[in-house]
């Protein structure tokens, strides 16, 4: 059985997809700034030992944007919160391992969801952790058999993120692998050093010192 990454894209358009890092920044350069992210995410992530499928949103923009590699499969993300959606793309894969990612994580790489795919080789289900509480991934060795009730109640987007969704795996082993940042402000941008991707017309991100 093949495996399988799905990857949770947005159209990069202003206003509709970034926009906690649009606030700092512009909307526009945060949704180019994500656009060129998820490209090289995509390119970074190619590997024979596993298929890719993009599952994307807005639903009938996204199956038809010209943004994204056509050679690559498309599914909707269709309706409800980030856990229906997710839950919804898991139960849709092929037989075989799936994990589901986020595609504005600059350190993420083939090593990265090698390692998640090795996981699942001991563990009904894995994680990629986030130093915000959150994930980067998330992956089960039977999707088509994801418990019921699978990510509902998560606190999305709080330091919650995690812990909520555990919860919701019932008896389910879980490993977690290496924690990685995901780009939700500013500061984030410096300090996983993805500011290279961003437009030259975006302002200067003037940057909080660590405490």
């Amino acid at each position: 059985m093949r495996k399988t990454v799905i990857v949770m894209l947005k159209e990069p358009r202003p206003g509709r997809v970034k926009t906690r890092l649009g606030r700092e920044i512009g909307m526009g350069p945060a949704a180019q700034w994500f656009r060129l992210q998820a490209l090289a995410l995509l390119r970074r992530i190619r590997d024979p030992r596993w298929d890719i499928v993009l599952a994307v949103a807005p639903d009938r923009a996204g199956l038809q944007s010209r943004i994204w590699p056509n050679d690559l499969p498309r599914i909707p993300q269709g309706r409800g919160d980030l856990g229906v959606r997710m839950a919804g793309a898991l139960r849709r894969s092929a037989p075989g391992p799936a994990c589901v990612i986020g595609a504005d994580i600059p350190g993420l790489g083939a090593s990265q969801i090698a390692a998640a795919f090795s996981a699942l080789g001991n563990h009904d289900a894995v994680f990629g952790p986030a130093p915000d509480g959150g994930y980067w991934l998330v992956g089960l060795k039977h999707p088509a058999q994801a418990p019921y009730g699978m990510f509902r109640g998560v606190r999305w987007s709080s330091r919650h993120a995690l812990t909520d969704s555990l919860a919701t795996l019932g008896t389910l082993s879980v490993a977690q692998i290496q924690s990685l940042q995901d780009v939700d402000t500013a500061d984030d941008l410096h300090r996983v050093g993805a500011q290279h991707l961003l437009p030259m017309t975006a302002p200067n991100c003037r940057v909080r010192p660590n405490t």
